[in-house]
């Protein structure tokens, strides 16, 4: 049993990092898309998605930042 838990906080403990690198690479494909085809839906999903990675809300800011990125074709 304690190695479950171990398992698990373990992994709750590598998956918020992660996310938070991704969320600079999300922003910088949707500027790419932007300067292209200015969406005003995917640029303010955009910029949501920017401020909750500040936040420190970064799996919010991925849903944000992929809805994003669904609008504007992008590959994810």
């Amino acid at each position: 049993m304690k190695r479950i838990l171990l398992a698990a906080a373990f992994a709750v403990g590598f998956a918020g990092p992660a996310l938070a690198s991704h969320c600079p690479k999300d922003v910088q494909a949707i500027d790419a898309a932007l300067a292209s085809n200015m969406n005003g839906d995917a640029k303010a999903l955009r910029d949501k998605g920017a401020q909750l990675h500040a936040d420190g809300k970064h799996q919010e800011s991925v849903e944000a930042l992929h809805e994003a990125m669904k609008i504007l074709g992008i590959e994810h």
